[in-house]
Order: structure tokens, then C-alpha cells, then sequence
């Protein structure tokens, strides 16, 4: 294997060294890894390679149970680990689970800036003899041996929690990336396998104008001009950034913002610093939503899943009985069709919109639209209405009239014949929705509706992360009688393993038991504690099992609700 070179290094400002090295972690547990690598690094500074003898002692304050040090050379060599698997060999290419080069990124925090020795990187991997990947945060330092030799040394923490110090690192190598590459540096900001996109974190960058030319979470708003945008306290964020870049050249802004994916709004610590994009002045900013936030208060639902789909299945008599002369109830607004954000509207069996309550101007469209997570609106909506059940729900990322964040708004569209004879999908949705029971059978149902159709033919359309059976931290997953994870989009890594003998957070064979349970009744509920999809911490989950036969192969399919 050809030997790579080592990023290009980037002087970077000493003010904003000195805020790193003089950053204090909020958690023990960080400033004791920390301590923990600085005097590794030490060691291998003045004994050299003499040190990697002791790192490998199992039970030394070098090696215990989660927490290791492992030492790199700059080729990625993995020299000194606690798996034996890895060591001795070149790691390089390396990945996890969602394909973020591991080795490459380590390498990447120690070497990327001149004069910054030291770095964090953010991955998802297995705690040892485990199988659920969880996030690790790695901290590495770049050290020079008594030979001459260089090494990377490092050890890491699973811990979702993030720290101010992460977001200043990420910030620091942002900017000497966009300082040395200008609009180049763009598209590496943007790769959501790279090292500026981790947790709830990510890089953005705002010109002084106000306009947002760089939000990964959130490309809608690129190009826009955010000057006057508020938060949901009435502050306006974009302006304090602005103004703290100007003044100071960099500082932290606490605002309230959505979190990647969700409805409601955090309080959110965002470092911002000045940067030159291509001769342009810019702020480079990251935020952090850190441990007992304040969060916004979640709206009250206006309907269960089970409530909504009876208003639209009773809007679907009206409209059969009495064909377009039911648009004019339709549109009455404070009646049982249209009130607050709860409305009908009606599409074509070719995705032509022909009614919409709340937005006349809309109807007589062909649009084929797409929501800010890139899922296909109007396609979902033809396959929901063209399913054998004739209805479905869909769901989708979508902001409330008058407001700038798009939230979840789940929508249940059924097929309606009309007395003409020709066919219209009748739909309605609600913004922030409670899963409930009612709701995951539904889809556990169109599901297995679907595999007994189209048999393995289906897996792909459930692995669809765009699709309506992947959707906030609800996922459609499949099993086969053995115990094998035929389908899981959640956790990918486990396609093609057999769990029988997994067990949940509290040690409940949950899978031998899914499995049990469906074969026998049918259908089941069943609790476990597991983690939320990209999180650390243990919830407690329902979990709703059905068999379902297809082509002589009977499989189980699934999906659950986290409770608070």
C-alpha cells in the first residue's frame, strides 16, 4: 500500500490556540482522558518507542476495560491497541458503520493545523465485545519520539455528550481549511462523512450581510439572508454572531435552535469565528446542545394518529357521495375539515394538485416536491394512495404557515373513487404528531402488506431513508425465524448477522423473544430498553412484531416507539 501523505498543516491565530488549550472541560470524564493522552504523549516524548511495552498492559493505567491508548505512525499504522484484531496492521481504510474514515480523520485532528499538536475527532463504533455502535469521541496528539519518529497518540470516551472545547476545535480547523482552500473547502465542510459534521454538530458559515452560504443541516436556508430571522425567544441569533465576529474576532452566542431532524427548539451554544472565504470576510461558526439545555415546550398534538385517520377515512364518504361539491365544506374554516393547521387537500392519481384548503393559489399544480431531508412529498403520496389498501401515511419535514424551520408533519392519505368514476388521493396531516400504539401497527401492517407482495423484493423501499417507513427515530426493521437482521436502516451494520442471542440494555433476549412471540400469536407488543438511533443514552422502548409470509419464506417485520 502506497504511503499517504499527511494533510497540509495551517498556521492558525494564537488567540484561538490559547482559547483550546486553555479550554475547561465541563465533564470529568473528558478532562480525565485528556490528562490521560497528554501524559501518554509525554511519555513516548522522552522513553520513545520504550512506552508502547507499557501502553500494552492490560489492568495499567494505560489499559482499562473501555478506555485504552492506541498509538498510530503517520501511515496509519496501527501500532499499539487494545484489540489484538487491529494492531500491527494498517488501518487506513478503516470506516464506521455510516462510512466515516476513522484512522484518516485521527490523523486528520492531530496533523490538519500547524501549531495545534492536539484534536478531537467523533465517530460511531462497538464498546468492546459489543455490537451497537455508539459514539466515540477521540482525542489524539501528535508527538515526536527520542528516534526522530512521529506518532499520534490517542485514546477516546463513548459519550454523546459534546463539549465547548469540540465545537472550538472544529471551528480552529474549519476556518485554516476555508483559509487555505477558499470555496474549495465547501464540499469537505458538507460531507457528513467528514470530520465537521458529528453528534448534533456541524459547520456553517455566514457572510456578514447575513446570508448563509454554508448550513449542512440545513441547505434550504442556504443563500438566504438570515439577518432578521429570530429564534423562538425573539432574539435575533444571526445578528449576534455577526456583531461578536466584527468586535471580537470570535466568542460564543446562545440562541434557541431546532436540533438536525427535529420540531422543537434547544438552547444552542454556538462558537463563532472570523475567517476570510476567497477574499471575503465570513464567520465560521459550530454549535453544541449542551447536557440540561433548556428545551421549548413541545406542542400539544391536535389529533392521535388514530383521530386523524378517522377524519380524513369520514372526509372520504363526503367526497365520494358528493364528488367536488364537498371542496366548498372543505374550505370552511373553523369546521371540522379546516381548522387551526389541519386542513384537507386532494391529488390526483398523476400528482396534480386539484384542491388544497389552506392555499388555494397551489391548486391546478403538477409539483413533485421534495422536503428539506430531500424525501419525495408527492411520490409518497402516489404510492401510499396506489397501495392495495388504497391509504397510508407519509411524512415528511415541512414548516408551519408563517415560520422559517420546517417541523414533522405526517399526512394519511386515502383513495377515494369518485361519482364520476375517476380517482383523487384525499389528505391530511398534522405537525408534530404523538406515536402512539395505533400508529406503529399501521405501519408495522403496510409493511408486511408490502413484503407479501413483492417478498425480498420490498427490503429496499423499507430501507429507504427517504421512504414513509423511516422517519424520526421510528424504522421499519425484518427478521427471519433464526434470528437473522435481514432489514434494519437504523443500524445497517446488523444486516446479515443472526442476534437470537442479543441481548437489550437490560439483559432481555429481545430478539429470541420478537421472534417467539410473533411465530406463536401473530402479532405482539414487547418492551426493551434500548439506545435511541445516534444516541448514548438507554430508553425505554415498544416494540409491535407481526409475521408475514411471502413466497414460501416467512419473516418477521417490526418497529417501535421510545417512551418517555
Amino acid at each position: 500500500m502506497p504511503t499517504p501523505s499527511l494533510p497540509s498543516t495551517q498556521p492558525v491565530a494564537q488567540a484561538a490556540l490559547e482559547q483550546i488549550f486553555d479550554q475547561r472541560y465541563e465533564h470529568e470524564e473528558t478532562r480525565d482522558l485528556v490528562a490521560l493522552v497528554d501524559d501518554a504523549s509525554e511519555l513516548v516524548r522522552t522513553r520513545g518507542e520504550a512506552a508502547f511495552r507499557d501502553f500494552s498492559v492490560s489492568g495499567s493505567r494505560w489499559r482499562q476495560a473501555e478506555t485504552y491508548i492506541f498509538v498510530l505512525d503517520p501511515e496509519g499504522n496501527m501500532l499499539v491497541h487494545a484489540d489484538p484484531a487491529l494492531e500491527g496492521k494498517n488501518q487506513l481504510d478503516l470506516m464506521d458503520p455510516n462510512g466515516k474514515p476513522i484512522i484518516r480523520g485521527l490523523l486528520g485532528a492531530a496533523t490538519m493545523v500547524s501549531g495545534k499538536p492536539g484534536g478531537w475527532y467523533h465517530y460511531q463504533w462497538p464498546v468492546p465485545d459489543g455490537l451497537f455502535p455508539r459514539w466515540k469521541s477521540s482525542y489524539v496528539r501528535l508527538v515526536q519520539a527520542p528516534s526522530g519518529k512521529r506518532y499520534i497518540v490517542g485514546s477516546g470516551m463513548y459519550n454523546d455528550r459534546m463539549e465547548r472545547a469540540f465545537v472550538i476545535d472544529a471551528v480552529t480547523s474549519a476556518v485554516a481549511l476555508i483559509e487555505k482552500r477558499g470555496r474549495a473547502s465547501l464540499a469537505a465542510l458538507r460531507d457528513p462523512t467528514g470530520p465537521f459534521i458529528a453528534k448534533d454538530a456541524y459547520i456553517f458559515v455566514i457572510d456578514l450581510d447575513g446570508i448563509e452560504l454554508l448550513n449542512p443541516a440545513f441547505r434550504y436556508l442556504e443563500g438566504r439572508n438570515l439577518w432578521d430571522m429570530t429564534d423562538t425567544q425573539g432574539d435575533h441569533p444571526v445578528r449576534d454572531m455577526i456583531e461578536v465576529a466584527r468586535t471580537r474576532g470570535s466568542g460564543w452566542v446562545d440562541y434557541m435552535w431546532p436540533k438536525p431532524g427535529d420540531s422543537i427548539s434547544t438552547m444552542k451554544s454556538t462558537y463563532v469565528s472570523r475567517a476570510s472565504l476567497a477574499g471575503m470576510p465570513v464567520l465560521v461558526g459550530c454549535g453544541v446542545y449542551l447536557a440540561e439545555a433548556p428545551v421549548e415546550a413541545r406542542p400539544a398534538p391536535k389529533f392521535t394518529a388514530a383521530e386523524l385517520m378517522a377524519l380524513v377515512r369520514d372526509g372520504a364518504e363526503l367526497l365520494a357521495q358528493q364528488g367536488e361539491k364537498a371542496y366548498e365544506e372543505f374550505r370552511e374554516r373553523g369546521s371540522t375539515w379546516f381548522h387551526d393547521t389541519t386542513y384537507f387537500f386532494v391529488v390526483t392519481m398523476d400528482g396534480n394538485m386539484v384542491f388544497h384548503a389552506a392555499e388555494p393559489a397551489r391548486e391546478i399544480h403538477h409539483d413533485r416536491e421534495l422536503d428539506v431531508l430531500g424525501r419525495p412529498i408527492t411520490e409518497m403520496i402516489l404510492d401510499a394512495g396506489a397501495s392495495a389498501a388504497g391509504e397510508g401515511w407519509v411524512h415528511y419535514m415541512y414548516p408551519e404557515p408563517g415560520k422559517v424551520f420546517p417541523v414533522w408533519k405526517s399526512t394519511f392519505v386515502k383513495r377515494v373513487t369518485l361519482p364520476r368514476g375517476e380517482q383523487r388521493l384525499l389528505c391530511c396531516g398534522i405537525y408534530n404528531m404523538q406515536m402512539d400504539k395505533a400508529f406503529i401497527e399501521d405501519v408495522v401492517d403496510h409493511a408486511a402488506r408490502l413484503i407479501a407482495e413483492r417478498g425480498k423484493d420490498a427490503f429496499a423501499q423499507l430501507r429507504d431513508k427517504t421512504g414513509p417507513f423511516v422517519f424520526m427515530d421510528t424504522y421499519v426493521f425484518v427478521e427471519s425465524p433464526d434470528g437473522t437482521e435481514l432489514v434494519n436502516p437504523a443500524q445497517p451494520s446488523f444486516e446479515g448477522r443472526n442476534l437470537m442471542s442479543m441481548r437489550d440494555l437490560r439483559g432481555k433476549h429481545v430478539v429470541m423473544e420478537e421472534i417467539a412471540a410473533a411465530m406463536k400469536g401473530g402479532s405482539a407488543w414487547l418492551d426493551l430498553y434500548w439506545f435511541k438511533p445516534g444516541a448514548n443514552t438507554p430508553a425505554r422502548k415498544q416494540t409491535y412484531v407481526r409475521k408475514v409470509q411471502a413466497n414460501g419464506d416467512t419473516f418477521i417485520v417490526g418497529s417501535g416507539i421510545y417512551v418517555a
